[in-house]
């Protein structure tokens, strides 16, 4: 339990850093006058390549973390990165923490608590598979919509990318909550999980990069944070074999509500930042 808790608060706080490091970089290549050559100002953002490699780590603390927990303590825990983003920005880049800020932080780690104490640790049941190629077989709708609605300038184009963004996030999750490690190890490669985890992470990448180039990074994020917490939480529930400690149902549902509600209050405010 404290491992696989650790892990996912590890990825938590990669994402959340990966984010600061990543604005900085920016900030200081965009900073640079016109005139100033490439080579200089790749260096001059290589707090940005910082950032990807914290992301990556992220990444992987996250599928460690889904191998041990339960997906809504993990997914909703690595959602958390916006808490840990709002924090470090309002150190390192000058931002401002509101009042309603800080009652959403609050609100968060209480959330964060009641989920953590309802939720036993323990791996998943897997899919059958059926089941595991279900998974995969979605992907490719998914695809589809995604790079339709990228391509497409109507107005319903950014709520499709940012929730598709969020569907693929989930896929990534359920993919590594639901993958067995099997004997010999390389037959991982002949089973759907390995596959949907790397097919659902490109998916999902590109469109919420989709979705940020055509509307407001407040609502891709919202949304996206929404469809990856709720979805893979549901599914976890219904056919992975997580549960609930015996009598903490309620406490986790509130916790639930909490941490969520608390993220998205706190992604409303990422756009100054």
């Amino acid at each position: 339990m404290v491992l696989g808790l650790g892990a996912a608060v590890l990825a938590a706080v990669c994402y959340g850093i990966a984010s600061v490091v990543q604005a900085v970089g920016v900030r200081r290549a965009m900073d640079l006058p016109a005139a100033v050559p490439l080579p200089t100002r790749l260096v001059a953002g290589r707090w940005y390549g910082a950032g990807l490699a914290l992301d990556a780590l992220g990444f992987v603390a996250s599928l460690a973390a889904l191998r041990m927990l339960p997906l809504f303590l993990v997914q909703t825990t690595v959602a958390a990165s916006v808490g840990v983003t709002a924090l470090l920005a309002a150190g390192f880049l000058g931002a401002r923490l509101t009042r309603a800020q800080v009652v959403a932080l609050v609100a968060l780690a209480i959330g964060l608590v009641a989920l953590g104490t309802s939720a036993p640790a323990g791996s998943s049941h897997g899919l059958p598979d059926s089941g595991g190629w279900l998974l995969l077989g979605g992907l490719a709708p998914l695809v589809l919509v995604t790079f339709a609605a990228a391509r497409r300038r109507a107005r319903w184009c950014f709520p499709v990318l940012a929730v598709a963004a969020g569907l693929g996030f989930a896929g990534v999750a359920i993919s590594a909550r639901a993958l067995v490690v099997p004997h010999p190890l390389w037959r991982v490669l002949a089973g759907p999980p390995l596959w949907s985890i790397a097919g659902y992470g490109v998916q999902s990448t590109v469109g919420y990069a989709s979705a940020l180039a055509k509307g407001s990074v407040t609502t891709a994020t919202a949304l996206a944070l929404v469809v990856e917490t709720v979805v893979p939480g549901a599914v976890g529930l219904a056919f992975l074999g997580d549960r609930f400690r015996g009598g903490f149902g309620l406490v986790a549902l509130a916790g639930f509500v909490l941490a969520l509600g608390g993220c998205l209050r706190l992604a409303g405010s990422a756009q100054p930042v």
